[in-house]
C-alpha cells in the first residue's frame, strides 16, 4: 500500500481567518462530519474526503459527541485515519467536537451537567485515540441546569488539558452573553459560537452576530446551504434518496412556490457570475464580517471539490448584493431540529 503524502501546497490556496480575538486562525471552509462519515457509511469514501480536505488546505474537521450513525462512529472513523494516514499531522490540524445531545441511556447521558459534559468528553477521546481536542463545545443549552455548572465543566476540561479552547453551539444571544462572562471569569475565555446560518437562516443577524462581535468571540456557520436547499437539486422537484425524499432534516413544505421562486432567481444570478448557487451562497456568508469559517459537509471528492470552488469568486457588486437582498425578502424558514 502506497503511504499517504499530502500535498506539500496545501496551504497556498485557503484563506485563514483570525478567530475572534485570540491567536487561532480558521480555514475559510472547514469539513463538518455530522453526515456521511458514520459506520453505516463507507469508511474508504469517508477517509478519502478526509485526506483530500486536508490536501486542500482543510485543517479544521468539526465533530459531535454524536455524530454517526451510529452515535459516537464519526469520531471512531476519524480516530482510525489520526492514527492511520494522518498519525504524523497532528499539530497541524484542529479538531473539535461537542457534548450536550443525546448519547447514552439514563440521566446524563444528554444535556449540561458537569457529569455528562466530562464524561462525554472521555468517551470522545477514546474513540478519536487523541490526548486532547483544539475546540470543545458545549453543543444547546440546558433549561435545568445552572449555567455556572456547564461553564465550569468546560473549563474544568481546559484545566485538565482535555481542550485547548471552548466554544458553544445553539445558544441565543442572551444565554451567550451570560456564559462569555461566567468563562471569562473562569480564566477559560470562549473562543468561538457555531451557529446556523445561511441566506434562508438569517436569525442570529439581529442579536447574536452583534453579541459576538462585541465579546470579540469567533463564528463558524454550520447548515450554510440550508440542509442542500440551497443548491440546484429542489428546484424542478424532489429527487428520489434526498434528504426531503427522506424527511429527515428537510421536509416537503419547506420547498414553498416562495422558495422555489427564489432559488430560481439565486440559480439564475449565480450563473451570471459564472457559479453554481451552492457556491455563491458559501461566498456569500464568508462576506459576513462576523463569520470566522463556514462548515461544509461533503459525501464525496467531487462534493468537497465543489464547494471549495466558492473561493474563487468571492467578491460581490453592489449591484448582486442588492439584488440578493431583494430576492431573499420575506423568505423565512421555521427553525429545524439543531445538529
Amino acid at each position: 500500500m502506497e503511504l499517504y503524502k499530502p500535498n506539500t501546497d496545501r496551504y497556498h490556496g485557503m484563506k485563514y481567518t483570525r478567530c475572534g480575538q485570540s491567536g487561532i486562525h480558521l480555514p475559510a471552509l472547514s469539513l463538518g462530519l455530522w453526515h456521511n462519515f458514520g459506520d453505516s457509511d463507507d469508511f474508504g469514501n469517508a477517509k478519502k474526503m478526509l485526506l483530500g480536505a486536508f490536501d486542500r488546505g482543510i485543517n479544521h474537521f468539526d465533530l459531535a459527541n454524536n455524530y454517526g450513525p451510529s452515535a459516537g462512529s464519526a469520531e471512531t472513523t476519524l480516530g482510525k485515519v489520526l492514527a492511520g494516514e494522518l498519525k504524523g499531522y497532528r499539530d497541524e490540524l484542529l479538531i473539535s467536537t461537542k457534548a450536550g445531545y443525546d448519547m447514552w441511556p439514563g440521566p446524563f447521558g444528554s444535556w449540561g451537567s458537569r457529569k455528562h459534559i466530562i464524561a462525554s468528553m472521555d468517551q470522545s477521546l477514546r474513540r478519536m485515540k487523541l490526548d486532547y481536542v483544539d475546540i470543545f463545545y458545549h453543543h444547546r443549552p440546558d433549561p435545568d441546569t445552572p449555567l455556572e455548572e456547564s461553564m465550569g465543566a468546560l473549563a474544568t476540561l481546559v484545566q485538565q488539558g482535555k481542550a485547548l479552547y471552548v466554544g458553544l453551539s445553539n445558544y441565543n444571544a442572551e444565554d451567550s452573553q451570560r456564559a462569555f462572562a461566567l468563562l471569562e471569569d473562569l480564566g477559560v475565555p470562549c473562543l468561538i459560537h457555531q451557529a446556523r446560518y445561511s441566506m434562508f437562516d438569517r436569525n442570529v443577524e439581529k442579536a447574536l452576530l452583534p453579541t459576538l462581535d462585541k465579546s470579540g468571540v469567533g463564528c463558524i456557520a454550520f447548515s450554510p446551504l440550508a440542509q442542500g436547499l440551497l443548491t440546484d437539486k429542489y428546484i424542478d422537484g424532489i429527487p428520489l434518496n434526498s434528504r426531503m425524499a427522506k424527511a429527515t432534516f428537510l421536509t416537503e413544505n419547506m420547498r414553498s412556490d416562495l422558495v422555489v421562486g427564489a432559488l430560481g432567481q439565486l440559480q439564475e444570478l449565480a450563473r451570471s457570475r459564472g457559479q453554481k448557487i451552492n457556491q455563491m451562497a458559501i461566498a456569500w456568508l464568508l462576506n459576513q464580517s462576523a463569520i470566522t469559517s463556514v462548515l461544509v459537509g461533503a459525501s464525496s471528492i467531487r462534493q468537497l471539490t465543489e464547494n471549495l470552488q466558492a473561493l474563487d469568486h468571492l467578491q460581490f457588486s453592489e449591484m448582486e448584493r442588492s439584488k440578493i437582498e431583494q430576492i431573499l425578502a420575506g423568505v423565512f424558514l421555521e427553525k429545524r431540529q439543531p445538529k
